[in-house]
């Protein structure tokens, strides 16, 4: 990039920020990601790269979504852009769970929902989650229990109790991912439903929910679909 075009850009990129500082509410989709983009691409134009991941995923909240493998497959998006988004992505997933640090209580499929969906959202192969709570229904601890592969997990019903006895939790609330993009359960996902269901009370536990999260969707064991909530990524 020659010289010229490199102060052009950056007075573009000073005028969008003057514009946002003003009033970020008028601003388009297209030059909010611009600006994001542009704290990991600090030397070009990021103007192309934020209309053509627009393009692609629909929406700012498709490209938040989005999983590694189709991120890096649009052209300008590289390994050191990828290592900015996974911290961006990081942050959004801590955000979602700081419940887990207020001790709010975690009482509806939503809250459950909204805080995995921010975690689990474009992961390219299965993990299981599990959220702990105390008798009031808070927080202790929110906790990645095994990862799988691209369409299958590995869950036995004791490696998540010994998890609740060993955090002395008064219930557990089982999460995990569909990449595949259908949140029906599976057989196996309601045979581990129906164990816990059945061994969580002889140990003093409540099983509260068993909630299954896609890129479009959640559904919840105990309560069936779940509209996907704002403010995850």
């Amino acid at each position: 990039m020659t010289v010229e075009l490199v102060s052009a850009h950056m007075g573009h990129r000073s005028r969008l920020r003057s514009r946002f500082e003003r009033d970020p509410s008028v601003m388009a989709e297209y030059e909010v990601l611009e600006l994001l983009l542009g704290y990991g691409l600090t030397r070009k134009d990021t103007k192309p790269l934020a209309k053509e991941l627009l393009a692609r995923f629909g929406s700012i909240r498709g490209v938040l979504d989005a999983r590694p493998d189709e991120l890096m497959a649009v052209p300008g998006f590289g390994s050191g852009l990828m290592s900015f988004w996974r911290v961006l992505h990081e942050l959004l997933a801590r955000h979602a769970a700081s419940a887990v640090y207020r001790r709010e209580e975690l009482v509806t499929p939503e809250a459950v929902a909204r805080m995995a969906s921010a975690r689990l959202a474009g992961c390219p192969h299965e993990e299981c989650w599990l959220a702990l709570v105390d008798n009031r229904n808070r927080m202790i601890a929110w906790e990645r229990l095994c990862q799988g592969g691209i369409n299958a997990i590995a869950v036995q019903p004791r490696d998540v109790l010994e998890k609740a006895l060993a955090h002395k939790a008064a219930g557990i609330i089982l999460v995990h991912n569909h990449p595949g993009g259908c949140s029906e359960p599976s057989r196996s996902d309601i045979d581990l439903t129906n164990e816990l269901r059945q061994l969580s009370p002889r140990l003093g536990v409540r099983f509260l929910d068993h909630v299954i999260i896609t890129d479009e969707d959640c559904c919840s064991l105990e309560h069936g679909r779940i509209a996907r909530q704002s403010g995850g990524i």
